[in-house]
């Protein structure tokens, strides 16, 4: 029988991540949780075991802190078993730009920027050493909707998506599959730590039906999932678009509409 591959999910001691944890146990795979809430972490570990026999290792963690950040880049690159990364741990912003101080902005990028990277980092050249793996990083529709507000949280989100495809480009070659999963508003904890009242929110997808479809892109094999998207053919004509941009770079001379005088 093939051993199936241990997943890392960070943010896992809630909503997407705690469902990612659910459906991946039901799978058959072994689990590494991280997340800040230890008690939690382990109320879900105790329920996975018992439910599906598979065996949960509890990391708590605060990946904004660089010690505890350190431990889990190492648990990546030591721990042969592991072979899916999912990269869920993330902040929301509350108030517009003007509103935000050094902090505030500190703690978003750092979370939602430097410890995804490194930590697909970690894992990466293993990876790519074995032939196999996969990398799931958990964005937003808003990284590419600036329309939407929340600027840095956006711009975060827009680093995700890029990274992914660039990663996905430079890893599938090697055997490793990388994913970007882009939700729209879901109902998840989220909001609350951002100090954002869901009730004022639009219709929200719940998390399972998120999750679930997530993980049928990933079944496909997907590099961009986006399940809140009915219309498949408006992503591929947005990535058309841009491919045609490409086409009309031409570097050697500014276009000549910046050329002319008056």
């Amino acid at each position: 029988m093939t051993l199936l591959p241990t997943v890392l999910i960070t943010g896992a001691s809630s909503g997407i991540g705690a469902t990612y944890a659910e459906r991946f146990a039901r799978r058959g795979h072994n689990l590494v949780l991280v997340a800040r809430d230890r008690a939690r972490l382990e109320t879900l570990a105790a329920r996975l075991r018992a439910d599906n026999g598979v065996t949960v290792d509890v990391l708590p963690a605060d990946l904004t802190h660089p010690a505890d950040l350190i431990a889990i880049e190492t648990r990546l690159r030591d721990d042969d078993r592991i072979g899916i990364l999912v990269n869920n741990a993330g902040l929301s912003q509350s108030g517009g730009f003007a509103q935000q101080n050094a902090s505030a902005i500190d703690g978003l990028v750092t979370l939602n920027i430097t410890a995804l990277t490194r930590l697909a980092a970690a894992v990466t050249p293993r990876f790519v050493q074995s032939g196999t793996g996969a990398i799931v990083n958990i964005g937003s529709v808003v990284g590419f909707l600036p329309e939407f507000g929340m600027a840095i949280y956006g711009a975060t989100k827009a680093f995700v998506l890029f990274l992914s495809q660039s990663l996905h480009l430079e890893l599938s070659p090697h055997g490793v599959y990388v994913q970007a999963v882009l939700p729209a508003a879901t109902r998840t904890e989220i909001w609350a730590r951002a100090g954002i009242d869901v009730s004022t929110m639009p219709d929200m997808m719940e998390v399972g039906e998120l999750v679930d479809a997530a993980l049928a892109g990933f079944d496909r094999r997907e590099t961009v999932t986006i399940p809140a998207l009915h219309v498949a053919e408006r992503w591929d004509a947005l990535e058309g678009a841009r491919q045609g941009l490409l086409s009309d770079l031409k570097q050697v001379h500014a276009a000549e509409r910046y050329l002319r005088q008056g």
